[in-house]
């Protein structure tokens, strides 16, 4: 008998190895994770994912960018998501205005740095925000680090595009009521990237979602506190039917 299939997607300049130790633990599942490759857009990338897994239903669960992905998935092939879980991620497009600018201002700084200075020494920067303080400079820290260097400024170009032209997902948000199975949502305390207020907006479109806090963690909930994340997506995958 074949397992059940989990889609795990990674964010912005991830691969694999932030669900490392999931893939690991939830070993009964086949764990599928999606290499975006150049995609510039997250419909782009939600088509790379499509192509991964076998057909079928499936259990997605999506990282940051990721959980992008999964939305415009579920907004594609709803009656083939089984069940959703979104970690530290939002729905709402580019802001309007200033505030947009600045998103857009930040993130091209970002890109330059990559390109004349590569993509460790942008990391050192970037990543810093990405995890809570206590995090910083530890062998945790390094293992993100390499994560950003086996990207190349061309990958990072593509996928800012695709982040900076994001879709307005509020409405798949919303019409997640729908899936047969149970919708997570889940953000560490200290992610100031992704807030808890941001999850709570979500969970007020999808009422029937569980919002789960991820305790002394920043926005690499998988990676700083895998235990707490593995446990948490073992519980959504095993409430009601498997997936």
């Amino acid at each position: 008998m074949s397992k059940p299939v989990l889609l795990l997607l990674p964010g912005l300049l991830c691969d694999a190895a932030v669900w490392r130790e999931q893939m690991g633990a939830l070993s009964d599942y086949e764990c599928v994770v999606p290499d975006y490759g150049r995609a510039d857009a997250i419909a782009a990338m939600a088509e790379v994912a499509l192509a991964a897994v076998p057909a079928g239903r499936f259990a997605v669960a999506g990282h940051s960018m990721g959980g992008r992905v999964a939305l415009e998935i579920a907004r594609r092939v709803p009656e083939r998501v089984a069940r959703i879980a979104l970690l530290d991620t939002g729905v709402h497009p580019l802001a309007p205005g200033a505030a947009g600018e600045r998103e857009v201002a930040g993130r091209m700084a970002l890109l330059e740095k990559a390109r004349t200075q590569g993509m460790r020494a942008m990391g050192q920067e970037w990543a810093r925000g990405m995890v809570r303080e206590a995090c910083l400079d530890t062998p945790l820290f390094d293992t993100i680090l390499a994560m950003i260097e086996r990207k190349t400024p061309e990958i990072f170009a593509a996928q800012l595009q695709a982040l900076i032209a994001r879709p307005d997902a509020a409405d798949v948000m919303a019409g997640l009521a729908g899936l047969p199975g149970p919708v997570l949502l889940s953000c560490g305390r200290q992610d100031d990237w992704s807030p808890v207020s941001r999850h709570e907006e979500m969970q007020a479109l999808c009422p029937s979602a569980r919002l789960t806090v991820i305790e002394d963690s920043g926005h690499m909930s998988p990676m700083e506190q895998p235990q707490a994340v593995t446990q948490m997506l073992r519980i959504w995958l095993e409430e009601g039917s498997q997936a």
